[in-house]
């Protein structure tokens, strides 16, 4: 993690982009937004995981997230930042 931030980090790799990271990106960015968490998340894209046939890929806190789509997303954030917050 960095400075004691929740890490995102959303792999932008042309297989999980073109998979649905394309609109996963959005809706991660809204929910920080109305959650009022943009302060306390560090919010990046990497190249690739090496995962593409589980991608969909999202890392949060160093924990790899497979096949994401946008309902799994909310639930994986809901569960974060409610352990963490």
């Amino acid at each position: 993690m960095v400075e004691n931030k929740t890490e995102i980090v959303i792999c932008l790799g042309s297989s999980c982009f073109a998979r649905g990271n394309k609109s996963i990106l959005p809706i991660i960015q809204k929910y920080l937004k109305d959650n009022g968490l943009e302060e306390k998340v560090s919010f990046n894209g990497n190249h690739c995981y090496s995962e593409c046939i589980n991608g969909p890929n999202v890392k949060i806190n160093g924990k790899l997230y497979n096949n994401i789509n946008e309902e799994k997303i909310v639930q994986v954030l809901n569960k974060v930042f409610k352990d963490n917050y």
